[in-house]
C-alpha cells in the first residue's frame, strides 16, 4: 500500500512540476519561439486535472522499467502519457488534430519534453522518499 501511495504522490508532484514548466515556457515565450501555441495560465481549473492525472500516471513507476537508471527510465515512462495526449486526447477531445499539430509542428516534441519533466520530478521524488 505504501508503494502505491508513494507512486501516486510522486506522480502528482510530477504533474505540478510539469504544469509549472509549461506555464514558464508560455510566460517567457519559449513555446511561441518554437512555433507551438501552448501557453496555459496558472489557474486551479487548469492545474487540478494535470496534477490528478500526473498522480494516476505515477502508477507507471510500479512497472519494472529500467529501475536505477534515471534518464532512460524517465524517457521511456514519459512516452506513455505523451502518446495518449498526442493520439487520443488531441484528435478526439480537442480541435488540434492528430499529434496536436494544429498547435504547431513541434508540438509532439514539446509535449514529450513536458511529460519527461513530469517523469523526472516523479522519479526524483520517489528516490528521495526511499
Amino acid at each position: 500500500m505504501k508503494k502505491i501511495l508513494m507512486t501516486f504522490g510522486a506522480g502528482a508532484l510530477g504533474g505540478l512540476g510539469k504544469c509549472l514548466v509549461m506555464w514558464l515556457f508560455g510566460l517567457y515565450g519559449i513555446s511561441q519561439m518554437l512555433g507551438v501555441s501552448i501557453a496555459p495560465g496558472l489557474s486551479a481549473h487548469w492545474l487540478y486535472p494535470h496534477i490528478v492525472w500526473g498522480g494516476l500516471w505515477g502508477f507507471l513507476f510500479l512497472l519494472p522499467v529500467l529501475h536505477g537508471r534515471l534518464l532512460p527510465q524517465t524517457l521511456v515512462l514519459s512516452l506513455f502519457p505523451t502518446l495518449v495526449q498526442l493520439f487520443v486526447i488531441y484528435p478526439y477531445q480537442t480541435r488540434y488534430g492528430i499529434a496536436g499539430l494544429g498547435l504547431g509542428t513541434l508540438t509532439p516534441v514539446l509535449v514529450w519534453f513536458f511529460n519527461w519533466v513530469w517523469a523526472l520530478v516523479a522519479a526524483i521524488a520517489l528516490r528521495m522518499a526511499r
